[in-house]
């Protein structure tokens, strides 16, 4: 009777491939240069499954799980460019493995966003029993202190992140901002802009009271 863990030789040949292709990836983002930016674009598009794999174990909203994955993608390119990358598991499992952390943070995240929306569900009450007038005036004062705030969140990010998200908010395609802003490829525009929203989120979510 054969073993249940007797690999075929197309499976064991397919492991070997898979392996090469990733120490192969490995090898490029150490490279640097034209090398590691090929090697940055490969490996995001190589495991971009995993935003369907966020949305759908995690039940959080597309924009979140994509969030995840790009934090995800330059964590791995950080340590793998540092060195911290052992190679103890397979490349595919490290980064598995630190999705599913992001991917919680983010359900932590959501948890916590409920009272910004209970924050937004009075101010309707409030100014739903004023008159017509009153009422516009006083939701004009919540959109300039909102939009006050906002700009000095954005500030504080720093420069790089603000003129990005500005020129995004003002229309431009991440192919414009990559040559406004002499990025390499608007893949990077994408990913540094997903990465500075999920700053600016983490800076605009109230911090939570607890209550003895």
């Amino acid at each position: 009777m054969l073993s249940l863990h007797v690999r075929s030789p197309s499976m064991k040949l397919f492991i070997r491939k898979t392996r090469s292709e990733e120490l192969l990836l490995v090898t490029d983002l150490q490279a640097g240069g034209a090398q590691r930016r090929l090697a940055e674009k490969n490996l995001y598009e190589r495991f971009m499954y995993l935003v369907q794999h966020g949305m759908r174990n995690y039940r959080i909203s597309e924009d979140d799980s994509v969030s995840a994955y790009s934090d995800t993608i330059l964590s791995v390119i950080n340590n793998v460019v540092a060195g911290r990358f052992e190679g103890r598991s397979s490349l595919k499992s490290y980064i598995f493995q630190i999705f599913m952390n992001k991917c919680v943070d983010a359900v932590r995240k959501k948890t916590t966003n409920r009272y910004t929306l209970y924050d937004h569900e009075m101010v309707e009450q409030l100014t739903r029993t004023l008159p017509d007038k009153a009422r516009n005036i006083v939701q004009q004062l919540i959109e300039i202190n909102e939009r006050t705030t906002l700009m000095e969140k954005i500030t504080a990010l720093g420069e790089k992140c603000k003129q990005l998200l500005l020129l995004f908010e003002d229309g431009y395609s991440d192919k414009e901002i990559a040559v406004q802003m002499e990025y390499n490829t608007p893949e990077v525009v994408k990913t540094t802009r997903l990465r500075c929203l999920e700053k600016l989120r983490e800076k605009m979510i109230p911090p939570v009271t607890k209550h003895d």
